[in-house]
């Protein structure tokens, strides 16, 4: 592959600074996780946005999370159609071979996919709209959580919009039979979460009360 290069130098000494230090410091875990494999307590699936910090927030050591990202946090219907599907794939491996306890899905506040889908789903990003975007195919899976919100003053639509790409995920995530199965055997629960990242406050979805509430 004549097009790849060596590593910028600030990331190389980013990785030598962190093997002398942290991972010195614990060799014998790494060495447990290495032999011992992976066995996570949770499955995150969060954005792409480089903002989103999960092992942050939540102080996950090496190997206690499983983490899929993507474009807006999104998670597809339930689709074997034999076409490539990353996000199903991670979910399926998490569930039927991880068998983690609890699926997560976070969101975030000025999240761009869901921008985009509010955008392109109110007639102005005619781009997304082409067949060939793939953001714009993507984010037609949130567009039934557009047809929610279109109603709602325009200064509450987008911060409504991102918690309905946490809620259209969770709603997907129960068409797959194995995530079903796993929820209603109450081997696993899934949550909904969405993080304001200036303030960093952080909110789940409540099903007693319909709306996310503080955690």
């Amino acid at each position: 592959m004549q097009n790849a290069r060596p590593l910028p130098t600030y990331l190389i000494q980013r990785y030598q600074g962190w093997r002398a230090t942290t991972f010195t410091e614990n060799r014998v875990w790494y060495r447990r996780l290495a032999e011992d494999g992976q066995h996570p307590r949770a499955m995150v699936i969060s954005c792409c946005d480089s903002r989103v910090h999960v092992t942050s927030i939540f102080g996950a050591d090496t190997g206690e999370f499983f983490i899929h990202r993507n474009i807006a946090n999104l998670v597809p219907p339930y689709a074997p159609d034999g076409d490539y599907h990353g996000t199903s794939a991670a979910v399926e491996y998490a569930v039927t071979a991880l068998k983690v306890a609890h699926l997560i899905v976070m969101g975030h506040s000025q999240c761009g996919g869901v921008r985009g889908c509010h955008d392109m789903c109110s007639g102005n990003a005619p781009a997304l709209e082409e067949r060939t975007s793939f953001v714009g195919r993507w984010m037609d899976i949130l567009r039934p959580g557009y047809d929610r919100v279109a109603g709602l003053p325009e200064g509450e639509r987008i911060r409504a919009l991102e918690q309905q790409a946490v809620l259209i995920s969770l709603e997907n995530l129960m068409s797959f039979p194995f995530v079903k199965s796993a929820v209603e055997s109450h081997e696993m629960s899934i949550h909904g979460l969405w993080n304001d990242i200036a303030d960093g406050s952080l909110m789940q979805f409540d099903p007693a009360s319909g709306g996310f509430v503080s955690v």
